[in-house]
């Protein structure tokens, strides 16, 4: 494995070895033909994204297998589906995330009555948030004054335990999803669901921060390495959007305030969904702004643009790049502890240090 030094700061570029896709323009439009056949599952598919998900995508020709835990919703959603889509294959199964049992029967069950023979798109939807806030103002044990309540936690189990066995089954199931009938490669597609607070701090919901930063970190990681199974990882990362996992109180606290549009996150997830050419990429859903691209390539709001000459370099957009330059430049820890190897190898002439690590890595997993 060879390190380039291509960049202008001289900082390390690892997007050839990671196999990462070019940046996303997701100004531009994207076909959905791929959709068409493709089985997907969705944790969390009974509202919210997970539900806009598969009625979007079994609109493209989808097929599609919902776990969720609140069975009339699911069981109301599969048959409205079934009845607009008869040609296509709908099922519902009861799934507790933070049950290993549960997601396993879901992925067994998927993967043998798939119409494709397996499963080519893992949605990893399911999450929850508590307005309650007890994780930051610990209670009073019932049984003790003088010792805090344990905490429930429920939080951290579904946002991040639930997700990673989702992770988990996912690369354990794509790879098993066999040749089209082309004998073409069949897509192997994780999506993961994180949040604006997966990047941002959110005060007053310590856990569910952390929660979402976890499963930012899973991708992170993940898209790293995933390709050597032939999977591909993808996030969205939705700012503060309507639906049931937004309650009354978080309405709330955002009026007056711009929110994201569901419309908006369902494109953004069709876009990595679709498009098997995406790779390790995230993309962060806002509200709608209006920008203006200068002459200089640069990207504004409109309130810092220029007052005449917009012409039609000024557009609207919700959906953008998020963390697009992490393989280029890596991170500052990895960039310092790669200065750290330089003088190393300046001092024994080490020039393949960094290769040998990381063919280390590689090699060996392949050889297990």
């Amino acid at each position: 494995m060879v390190f380039t030094t291509d960049q202008d700061d001289g900082s390390w570029s690892i997007v050839s070895q990671t196999r990462q896709s070019p940046p996303v323009d997701t100004t531009a439009p994207y076909s959905t033909v791929s959709l068409s056949g493709k089985t997907i599952l969705i944790t969390g598919g009974a509202s919210g994204f997970g539900a806009a998900f598969a009625r979007h995508w079994a609109s493209h020709g989808s097929h599609i297998f919902i776990g969720d835990v609140n069975d009339a919703l699911g069981h109301a959603l599969v048959a409205d589906l079934r009845s607009s889509h008869p040609g296509q294959t709908f099922h519902y199964q009861h799934c507790d995330v933070t049950s290993w049992a549960d997601q396993l029967s879901l992925f067994k069950f998927a993967a043998a009555n798939s119409p494709t023979g397996g499963v080519e798109g893992v949605v990893a939807g399911a999450g929850v948030v508590d307005m309650d806030n007890s994780f930051d103002s610990p209670r009073r044990s019932p049984n003790n004054s003088d010792e805090p309540e344990e905490p429930r936690l429920k939080v951290l189990g579904v946002n991040l335990t639930g997700v990673a066995y989702t992770v988990h089954l996912g690369m354990f199931y794509l790879p098993r999803n066999g040749k089209r009938g082309d004998g073409g490669a069949r897509d192997r597609h994780i999506l993961l669901v994180s949040s604006i607070a997966g990047v941002a701090p959110l005060p007053g919901q310590t856990e569910y921060t952390a929660s979402k930063h976890g499963v930012m970190g899973l991708f992170r990681a993940l898209r790293g390495t995933s390709w050597q199974r032939g999977v591909r990882v993808n996030c969205i990362n939705p700012y503060f959007v309507d639906t049931p996992l937004l309650p009354a109180a978080g309405i709330a606290i955002l009026a007056g305030a711009p929110k994201g549009e569901l419309e908006d996150v369902v494109d953004a997830g069709t876009r990595l969904m679709a498009d098997e050419g995406i790779k390790g990429r995230a993309l962060v859903i806002g509200p709608k702004m209006r920008v203006f691209e200068g002459e200089d390539g640069v990207v504004r709001l409109v309130a810092e643009a220029p007052q005449g000459g917009r012409g039609k370099k000024e557009r609207t957009q919700a959906v953008w790049e998020l963390y697009a330059d992490d393989f280029e430049r890596v991170e500052s820890f990895v960039w310092r502890y790669i200065g750290m190897i330089n003088v190393m190898k300046g001092l024994a002439g080490w020039v393949g240090v960094a290769r040998d690590l990381w063919g280390v890595y590689v090699l060996g997993r392949k050889s297990r």
